[in-house]
């Protein structure tokens, strides 16, 4: 009997998102229902949602769940005609039909882990609906990282449920869903979740060290942010938890949907090109060029980034840097962020007009453009557990200069697909810079780098290749005994917690 996946996930392309969690899981499902594996993927019906859905149909009677000591009914739909994947939209107009996902101009919902307590019991009582057999509950991120928990504490004495596998997925450990002791109660946790060993983290509730601590198997995005996590500077203070995961847990890179992302039929970009004949991609750059205000240069590069402006995406070494004020070079900026990186770019573009433009109205149709057109694309993260752009732009022959770390060392190969450079600085980034413009002066090595960049497979086959190998873990772990699988006193012997580390600044917003 082949493999049955009930997603769980606070964001989906196109439905919902804030960055490359929606994508990540739609590319996966999407994927694996291509491949055979009957896929489901559950998802809030925000207001956001209901705007790119035609019609709606009943996927099952409305039901009530039991959530934060209340009965609250719930109802569950699917889009007219959605075969597999099948996206099942859970309908709680109180928690979910908002103007935001996680919150809006005044910040983050105060009852956000209230919503994502509902959305975890409404979760499991849908894997009731579907039925047990070779199902998997995969959770993905803080936001159903209560899954696991529910399964193993609250639902702890039916054989039925005890024996559905789980695993949660880490896309950006830096994101936990951590509230205060009364959230505990209010959502009615079991008090001996309140320890170190499970789910007390620094005098706070944690959401996700609950769900690492007991799911089956826990997979992050790329190979090297799995090694990361296990670190005291790459760990965002559950280091200790992920490494008492030992094996248990496993870096898979995400994929891309490299039909989606194929300049030689790609419908959002003004010519096509390929691999093995690259020279439209020269009318991209020169349409990109004047889209932007830029002067139409083939003898220089141009060097893009789409990307939120946030600090984590390395913002602050790119505004403190000499290449954007010195450099014979132009640079383009697509995405929307934090004020203080949104206003100094466009003061660098009011100051630089030949060199520097902005645009903070992200689409997905302009980041096709931009990936067209660009010669190179930039990615100086502090941190970045997979990254999905750097793989598009290497696919449209723009090559990356990114940091070393997470998922950006695992999909470019340093002088061949793009450049890699270690320290976080605005002298590293400059350096890495200066590397690019002294690599694309020489056309004809540029070009074959160009070229051997397309030809890499970024595709979603190996990837869910790794998750049915981590499915089947999942499901012999709960072929033994549920207290030696889920991790219980006694039967492993847990890390301590460190006290170096402070817990704010770990909710919602991704």
């Amino acid at each position: 009997m082949k493999t049955r996946v009930l997603h769980l996930t606070a964001e989906l392309w196109p439905y919902a998102r804030t960055g490359g969690l929606g994508q990540a899981v739609a590319g996966l499902a999407d994927y694996q229902a291509g491949s055979g594996t009957e896929s489901h993927v559950v998802l809030p019906l925000y207001r956001e949602a209901r705007s790119h859905i035609s019609t709606l149909e009943p996927f099952s009677d409305p039901f009530t769940v039991e959530s934060a000591g209340r009965r609250e009914q719930v109802r569950l739909w699917h889009e007219a005609g959605d075969d597999y994947p099948k996206t099942i939209f859970l309908e709680h107009d109180p928690s979910f039909d908002r103007p935001g996902i996680y919150g809006d101009s005044s910040g983050d919902y105060p009852d956000n882990p209230r919503r994502f307590a509902l959305f975890a019991s409404a979760a499991i009582e849908i894997a009731r609906r579907i039925g047990e057999g070779n199902l998997i509950m995969h959770a993905h991120d803080w936001h159903a990282a209560l899954v696991p928990v529910f399964l193993r504490r609250v639902y702890r004495d039916e054989p039925d449920l005890q024996r559905l596998p789980s695993v949660l997925t880490v896309h950006n450990g830096g994101f936990q869903g951590v509230y205060p002791y009364e959230v505990m109660k209010d959502i009615h946790l079991p008090d001996d979740l309140w320890s170190p060993d499970y789910m007390e983290w620094y005098g706070r509730l944690n959401y996700l060290k609950g769900g690492v601590k007991y799911a089956d198997m826990v997979t992050t995005v790329s190979p090297t942010h799995a090694f990361e996590l296990l670190t005291d500077v790459g760990g965002f203070g559950l280091q200790h938890t992920f490494r008492a995961l030992a094996d248990r847990l496993v870096g898979i890179r995400n994929g891309i949907d490299i039909h989606e992302w194929n300049p030689a039929t790609d419908p959002h970009i003004p010519a096509r090109f390929s691999a093995d004949d690259m020279s439209a991609k020269t009318r991209c750059k020169a349409t990109l060029q004047d889209a932007w205000g830029l002067p139409r240069r083939a003898d220089v590069p141009l060097f893009g980034m789409s990307a939120r402006l946030v600090s984590q995406k390395g913002l602050d070494q790119i505004v403190a840097s000499q290449s954007l004020r010195l450099l014979d070079a132009q640079f383009i900026f697509l995405g929307a962020g934090e004020a203080q990186f949104e206003g100094a770019l466009r003061e660098l573009a009011a100051r630089f007009p030949q060199r520097v433009g902005v645009n903070t109205a992200f689409t997905d149709e302009l980041e096709h453009a931009l990936l067209a057109g660009a010669d190179f694309l930039m990615m100086p993260s502090l941190y970045e557990p997979c990254g999905l752009t750097q793989m598009r732009a290497q696919l449209y022959g723009a090559l990356p200069v990114a940091r070393r770390v997470g998922g950006l060392a695992d999909t470019i190969e340093d002088g061949v697909t793009g450049i890699l450079y270690e320290a976080y600085s605005p002298e590293a980034f400059d350096l890495a810079i200066q590397r690019a413009v002294t690599m694309y002066q020489d056309r004809p090595w540029f070009t074959k780098l160009a070229q051997g960049a397309m030809r890499k497979d970024f595709s979603w086959r190996q990837p869910a290749e790794m998750y049915e190998k981590v499915y089947a873990r999942a499901a012999a772990a709960r072929a033994v005994p549920p207290e030696t699988a889920t991790g219980e006193k006694g039967t492993r012997k847990p890390r301590k917690r460190s006290t170096t580390k402070s817990g704010r600044g770990l909710n919602a917003r991704r």
